[in-house]
Order: structure tokens, then C-alpha cells, then sequence
């Protein structure tokens, strides 16, 4: 039995430290994440550390051909170049095997978070709203910037409260996001709009959108990296990041616990 099928909530307030420890160990255990691999994905590596080595979150890989997915409680598409980004960023990795069963996990609540090449993924697979579009310089951007929590109530943002400010960095070629003027309002009414950049607009795109969910809020993209943001080790010389808190969010969605928020970390 996974965490997403147990229907009862356990109280954690009234135990002993050891054995609210034990027990939060335990629903980490269960609590089961899938990490997609394409070729060309090269960021699976990195999520699966900060899930496993410094979550303990029980997590696997899951080959882009796999169509048997459904133990999984949540499943995350890492950044890359899948498929080399050939005809465009994610449109073939969109129409893959496990594409296919992951749109159909969507459909009944799993949480599903696309970062960086993951959330043109989602885009192009039609999972989530708009499309992603070469940067306005026409220039691959690495580098360190800010965004803000819109909607802190997503299975990936319920750590945050809304205006929290997160360091975090990007790295990618075509992330301007752009919708349809229409399309951008009903984003905007219905706070699909989960991320935004603050002050510093590495791509271009519209609003300064840098993650959006589906109507659900089920599905999130991000074009940033929280996974790079996560370590002490990570950090550049005089800069915090709490986007640990973004995994965090999932745990505690998983297991209905109360987690401790783990402090910002630094250089």
C-alpha cells in the first residue's frame, strides 16, 4: 500500500520525540517518488539526492519506456536536453510511453512536478497551459536569480507561505514562457500561476511567470532549479535559499505530517 491510497490522518503532536521520529521515518519510507529518465536527462541524478540522501524519501528511476507506473505517489521530470532537444525543447519526450501513463496519473490528483526541461515537457505533452519559447537574448542563461510563491497552495509550495522569496537558480535556452492574453487571465483568476521572478528576468516571459499548475494545482512546472539549491555545498559565497522547502512541500503532502521546516542553507 502506497501513502496516496491511505485515507486516514496519523496525529504526531501528542507522541514522544523517539517515536514521532520513528513514525515520520517510516512515512518517508512509504511514501514512494519516481524520477523520470530520457536521454538526455541530466539532472535525475541531482533530485535523487536531495530526495534520497538528504529527504530519505524512498525514490526510483523510471526509464522513459516504462508504462507501469501507478505504485508511485508522485513523479517528477528532471532537467536535461531530452532527446537532444531536437525539433524543439520536450516535444519528443512528450509523446513517450510513460508521458502517456504520467497524463493519466493527472487525471486522478498525483502530484507531478516538471523542473526546467521537465516543465517543457509537461507544456508540450498539453499536461500544463502555454509554451516555452527561446529566451528573449537568443542565449543559453545560467545563472543565479529570485522568484516568488504566488500560490503556496500546491503539493510542491505548501511549505511557503505566498510572497516568500526564494534564491534559486536557472539554466536553460528557450524558458520565456508566453500564453494568450485570455489564457493569462484565467491563469491569473483561477492562481494557476505558482512562481514568478522577482526583480530579475533571466528569459523574457510574460508576467515574469517562472512556474504555473494545471487547474487541480496538481501538476506544477518550474523553469528554475530547487534541486540545485538544496545543500549548504551548492550555495554561492553570501546567498540563503530555502528551496529545499519545495521537496519538503511534497513530503508533507505524502504524508499528511507535520514537518519540520529544515533552516535556509548558506555558503
Amino acid at each position: 500500500m502506497t501513502v496516496h491510497s491511505i485515507n486516514h490522518r496519523i496525529s504526531l503532536r501528542s507522541l514522544t520525540i523517539n517515536k514521532r521520529n520513528a513514525i515520520l521515518a517510516n512515512l518517508r519510507e512509504m511514501a514512494k517518488v519516481g524520477i523520470v529518465v530520457f536521454p538526455g536527462s541530466n539532472c535525475d541524478l541531482d533530485v535523487y539526492h536531495v530526495l534520497r540522501k538528504v529527504l530519505k524519501v524512498d525514490v526510483e528511476y523510471l526509464w522513459h519506456t516504462k508504462q507501469t507506473i501507478s505504485k508511485y505517489d508522485a513523479i517528477i521530470l528532471p532537467g536535461g536536453f531530452a532527446y537532444g532537444d531536437r525539433l524543439r525543447a520536450g516535444i519528443i519526450a512528450a509523446h513517450s510511453p510513460i508521458v502517456r501513463e504520467i497524463r493519466k496519473l493527472a487525471e486522478h490528483d498525483l502530484p507531478i512536478l516538471g523542473i526546467c526541461n521537465g516543465f517543457q515537457i509537461l507544456v508540450e505533452s498539453g499536461l500544463l497551459p502555454g509554451a516555452l519559447l527561446m529566451n528573449n537574448g537568443l542565449q543559453f542563461v545560467c545563472k543565479w536569480t529570485k522568484v516568488e510563491v504566488v500560490n503556496a497552495s500546491t503539493p510542491f509550495t505548501n511549505m511557503f507561505e505566498p510572497g516568500d522569496m526564494i534564491n534559486i537558480p536557472v539554466a536553460h535556452g528557450e524558458g520565456r514562457y508566453v500564453v494568450s492574453e485570455d489564457s493569462y487571465e484565467s491563469l491569473r483568476r483561477a492562481n494557476q500561476i505558482i512562481f514568478k521572478y522577482k526583480d530579475d528576468d533571466p528569459n523574457g516571459s510574460l508576467a515574469h511567470i517562472a512556474g504555473v499548475s494545471n487547474k487541480g494545482g496538481n501538476v506544477v512546472g518550474i523553469m528554475p532549479h530547487p534541486e540545485r539549491a538544496s545543500e549548504e555545498i551548492l550555495m554561492p559565497f553570501g546567498l540563503k535559499s530555502n528551496a529545499i522547502l519545495i521537496f519538503q512541500s511534497l513530503l508533507k503532502f505524502l504524508t499528511n505530517a507535520q514537518i519540520t521546516k529544515l533552516p535556509e542553507v548558506q555558503s
